[in-house]
């Protein structure tokens, strides 16, 4: 017994996947696909993705902001979670790694769920602000540029309606938060992001340690 989280090595990695993962193999297809670029580390682990499938079900998402796409995999995870109408507004900079992602969806029967922003993505949440939709969005999952994750929280927090949920992905960082020695950009803006969450009173918290650890933010 332990009253902490556990490690795991691999060997219980590998119990946890054979035991709860129930990825299809088009999405296995992807991941496959996608650990053959050279920024592969972007990629959501496989459980993470479940995990975040679960939520969408739980609060009955069915308008998603997602800021950051990268292959698809996340966007796919959450969009075979939602019922036909619902949407998932896609924030990227990348055509390249993109159309992968919509193969994919294509693939997967999920195209129409995904409204794809090839933008910065403080513009396109901007936009969206500007067109008066504050309020409209159940979720959002942020996976981008850790230096803007502060400007993001902001401006989704605005987009949620109340009871929306907010996920940020890498609040751990392979450990460099908790590094005193770790002064890089990405680390910094993440420890910030981390500080200005543990306090803010607008919202419920969870730091989840799965994958790159993972935090939960419900707009209270």
């Amino acid at each position: 017994m332990t009253n902490r989280t556990l490690r795991l090595d691999d060997r219980l990695y590998d119990y946890l996947l054979a035991n709860s993962l129930r990825e299809t193999p088009l999405m296995r297809e992807l991941r496959e696909v996608t650990a053959r670029d050279d920024m592969a580390h972007m990629q959501i682990a496989p459980e993470q993705g479940q995990l975040m499938a679960l939520l969408v079900e739980l609060i009955g998402a069915r308008r998603i902001i997602e800021i950051g796409t990268f292959t698809g995999y996340s966007a796919l995870c959450m969009a075979q979670a939602m019922p036909d109408d619902g949407r998932v507004v896609c924030c990227d900079v990348s055509e390249e790694w993109t159309s992968i992602a919509r193969r994919f969806w294509e693939r997967a029967g999920i195209a129409a769920r995904i409204d794809l922003r090839i933008a910065p993505a403080l513009d396109t949440l901007d936009a969206l602000l500007a067109d008066g939709r504050s309020g409209e969005f159940d979720m959002a999952f942020v996976d981008a540029d850790k230096t803007h994750y502060a400007d993001y929280y902001e401006r989704c927090l605005e987009l949620l309606r109340p009871g929306g949920l907010m996920l940020f992905d890498n609040t751990l960082w392979s450990g460099r938060v908790a590094d005193a020695d770790a002064h890089d950009d990405d680390t910094i803006a993440l420890r910030r992001l981390n500080e200005l969450l543990h306090v803010d009173e607008r919202v419920s918290l969870s730091l989840v340690p799965i994958g790159d650890g993972l935090t939960l933010a419900l707009r209270r």
